[in-house]
């Protein structure tokens, strides 16, 4: 039987936790995935994340009535991400589903995200839903424009995007919570250590009685995040137009020495002085970016990368073992 863990972080879940760990209830003893594997969620880990409501009552009466539930309290509030760390450092199963807590996500999805990553060979699964996020327009609007800079800034296929309904081998979870430094954006902290993922495709419910604690501070927050996490290549990419604008400047000098001796075209002021921005601004961030790759082994370590991460082998029987 394959022992799931849920970590589950917790900031304003007064309204959401007791439907939410009744549904887990559910698959606490035995259950069978679509195709027929059999799993059970062995550990639910709920982490105080700083609750601003009434989440601390409602988390002692649940550790009473449910044996699988584990308490964690962090000393304020650090943030999802860091907090789900905190859960995956503290699980124990065989696999470890991340889950938020306002009842979005559907715990019925975890047997056939754990079907695709077998069928996939997959360390790491996503949720992708196939309905839009039940959000005000603007923020599903950012939500794609997020994701289509977070493929271009972590360079790796992001198709489905990136959500907090995620599935990932017990090991690579608790390897990376020992390594990842502050701030780091946990996706970008999987893509360093997973070779492969996939998507599920599930439909994502409406939170239930209560609103997103995600404002638009707080988003723009989460993305800088990425970009920081994302390491030097948003700096290659500066490198890079810097590149084209040096380019641009010689393209400009040779048509215009090109024109003035073949048709006598006088070189003008302005031609030379937007040579000259052209060239040297191209320059600035050329030598921007190669400081860039001199700072990035600092940054790397800084951030906790880690050099390497061993598991055991992707073998569907040695998963099945309790």
């Amino acid at each position: 039987m394959i022992r799931i863990s849920v970590v589950v972080p917790v900031y304003q879940g007064e309204l959401t936790l007791l439907s939410l760990l009744g549904e887990l209830a559910a698959y606490s003893e035995s259950a069978l995935s679509p195709r027929g594997q059999n799993f059970r969620v062995a550990e639910v880990i709920l982490v105080n994340d700083g609750a601003i409501d009434d989440s601390t009552r409602i988390m002692h009466e649940l550790a009473e009535q449910y044996s699988f539930l584990t308490l964690i309290w962090l000393s304020r509030n650090f943030g999802q991400h860091p907090a789900t760390l905190a859960g995956m450092a503290a699980s124990t199963g065989d696999w470890v589903v991340t889950l938020d807590e306002d009842g979005q996500y559907d715990p019925a999805d975890i047997g056939s995200m754990l079907d695709l990553a077998f069928d996939r060979n997959a360390q790491l699964v996503y949720a992708m839903p196939t309905n839009l996020a039940p959000h005000a327009a603007w923020r599903n609007l950012t939500s794609r424009l997020v994701k289509v800079a977070s493929r271009m800034l972590v360079g790796k296929d992001l198709s489905g995007g990136f959500y907090s309904f995620r599935l990932v081998r017990g090991e690579i979870a608790r390897s990376l919570a020992a390594y990842c430094g502050q701030g780091v954006y946990l996706d970008v902290a999987l893509s360093w250590v997973v070779g492969r993922q996939a998507f599920c495709p599930v439909v994502f419910r409406p939170e239930q009685g209560r609103r997103s604690g995600y404002s638009l501070q707080r988003l723009l927050s989460h993305f800088w995040r990425l970009v920081l996490s994302a390491g030097t290549r948003p700096l290659r990419i500066i490198a890079v137009v810097g590149v084209a604008s040096i380019l641009l400047a010689l393209g400009l000098s040779a048509h215009a020495v090109w024109a003035k001796i073949a048709y006598q075209v006088p070189i003008q002021g302005w031609t030379s002085l937007f040579t000259a921005v052209c060239l040297f601004s191209g320059l600035i961030l050329f030598a921007l970016g190669v400081i860039a790759e001199y700072l990035a082994l600092t940054l790397t370590m800084a951030m906790g990368r880690p050099l390497y991460l061993t598991v055991r082998p992707p073998s569907r029987s040695r998963d099945n073992v309790s």
